[in-house]
């Protein structure tokens, strides 16, 4: 149940802040595109860096993501997220990780698993989120140092784009339908 008071859950009243912290753009992109997604569902949607959200209390519904770089969330991002944990526990509350699922190929699949538990686990503790989502994004050789590069090769994994629109895009709707309601607009599409 949403803890949005139901005065709220009107489709022009939901304020919705969508913060993120990235290095590349590819956790930037993503979270423009939540913010677009629950934008078109009715919404009022403020997306910023982690470093330049004012107070977050201002907003009803706070969807926060991060790049994942070593198997952590960036420094950047567990500061906003702990410095205002009281008030993101009392409010509803989407996070979301950008890491490199989808470079994965043959064993290191299996352990794409355990990196979500890993990157997110004191944080569900901390926020009791409603909800988490892994997703990939965007890897060149530019992004990695050359001993990044070197273990980057060695595991096999793959440069590319691998950012999932329609996961993405799914997902955020599914946020709108919860904070929303039932009056929001929506596809039938599964979580």
């Amino acid at each position: 149940m949403s803890t949005v008071p139901q005065s709220l859950r009107r489709r022009d009243g939901v304020r919705v802040l969508v913060a993120h912290a990235g290095v590349h753009g590819s956790t930037r992109s993503i979270a423009e595109r939540i913010a677009a997604r629950l934008q078109e569902q009715g919404a009022r949607v403020g997306v910023l860096p982690v470093e330049e959200v004012g107070d977050p209390g201002e907003y009803d519904v706070v969807v926060v993501g991060s790049a994942v770089h070593d198997m952590a969330w960036l420094p950047e991002a567990l500061s906003f997220v702990r410095a205002g944990a009281d008030l993101l526990a009392a409010r509803d509350v989407w996070l979301f990780s950008v890491g490199m699922p989808a470079a994965a190929r043959g064993p290191w699949r299996a352990l794409v698993g355990r990196e979500e538990g890993h990157v997110v686990g004191g944080l569900i503790d901390e926020l009791h989120p409603r909800g988490h989502r892994l997703f990939s994004g965007v890897i060149a050789p530019e992004h990695l140092t050359p001993t990044g590069r070197l273990k980057f090769q060695a595991m096999g994994l793959r440069y590319g784009d691998y950012r999932d629109w329609p996961a993405v895009d799914d997902w955020a709707r599914h946020i709108g339908r919860e904070v929303l309601g039932s009056g929001a607009e929506a596809d039938d599409t599964p979580d």
